[in-house]
């Protein structure tokens, strides 16, 4: 608890501490030439190896271990989905990244890590090909996917890091296990009976995650809010100090522009609490 207090408290700098993992697929011949692959050499009639870099906030990592004796569950909605393995007593479910990403696994040539991981107080494994490190950087050192990056990648990409000559994507894994389970995604409460749906407040709502933003969405507009959505804190600044100049130049009240705004703490460019 000390050391998630201590990453906690480090958001307050405008910074993030990331474990950098790797996954290795497999390539067919078609698809080294993608422009941006960088594939090993291969004959024309081969297979080739790619090493595609990602990342998750260490905020979210309970820890990494080798992999678990895995025992297979007699029905799985995915093929990603290897089975579920004991922990100190915790049965956790154990998810094949690469193959939930779509892509081929390359053979192996080194065991197998496994990062186990919590979030909206549920826990998951998580196969992949090997951990790097920890790097701790700035949010200011991670893009934002633009529009089309991001719906190529159904949304599973809130981050983009060039670190020593690689790119690192960061994944939503709260999408992953959605998806995986939609009874297991982050829910908020009923809206109950004291909403009317006629309120007429403006919203302002920071988040890097498409899942959050959109459920965040649906539950104000449902008790009356107009929303306006932004994906990071930068973004929600700019919109901000827009507003800011309106009703300097207007000479109307900062309520006629917004009531309330709403914010992730984790995000690129700028996190929610430098926003704050």
């Amino acid at each position: 608890m000390a050391e998630l207090t201590n990453i906690l408290l480090e958001s307050g700098t405008n910074e993030l501490e990331m474990v950098e993992f790797y996954l290795d697929e497999t390539l067919l011949p078609g698809d080294a030439l993608l422009e941006g692959l960088t594939a090993q050499a291969a004959g024309p009639d081969e297979a080739a190896g790619y090493r595609g870099y990602y990342g998750v906030n260490v905020a979210k990592v309970l820890e990494i271990i080798r992999m678990p004796k895995v025992t297979e569950l007699p029905e799985v909605q995915h093929e990603s989905v290897l089975g579920a393995f004991n922990l100190r007593s915790r049965i956790i479910p154990l998810v094949d990244l690469t193959l939930w990403l779509g892509k081929k696994p390359a053979g192996r040539t080194e065991e197998p890590k496994t990062i186990v991981t919590e979030f909206n107080n549920v826990t998951t494994a998580f196969m992949v090909s090997g951990v790097n490190r920890i790097h701790r950087i700035s949010w200011e050192q991670v893009e934002a996917p633009n529009p089309y990056m991001a719906a190529v990648s159904s949304n599973t990409i809130v981050g983009v890091v060039k670190l020593e000559g690689r790119i690192i994507f960061l994944l939503d894994l709260e999408k992953v296990v959605a998806n995986l389970n939609p009874r297991l995604s982050l829910r908020l409460d009923d809206l109950g009976e004291d909403w009317d749906g006629t309120t007429g407040y403006r919203a302002l709502v920071a988040d890097d995650s498409a899942l959050v933003r959109e459920m965040q969405r649906d539950l104000l507009e449902k008790a009356g809010f107009k929303v306006i959505i932004t994906t990071n804190g930068r973004e929600a600044w700019e919109c901000l100090t827009a507003f800011r100049r309106r009703v300097e130049e207007e000479g109307r009240p900062l309520s006629d522009f917004v009531q309330v705004v709403v914010s992730d703490i984790e995000m690129p460019v700028m996190d929610g609490l430098n926003l704050t």
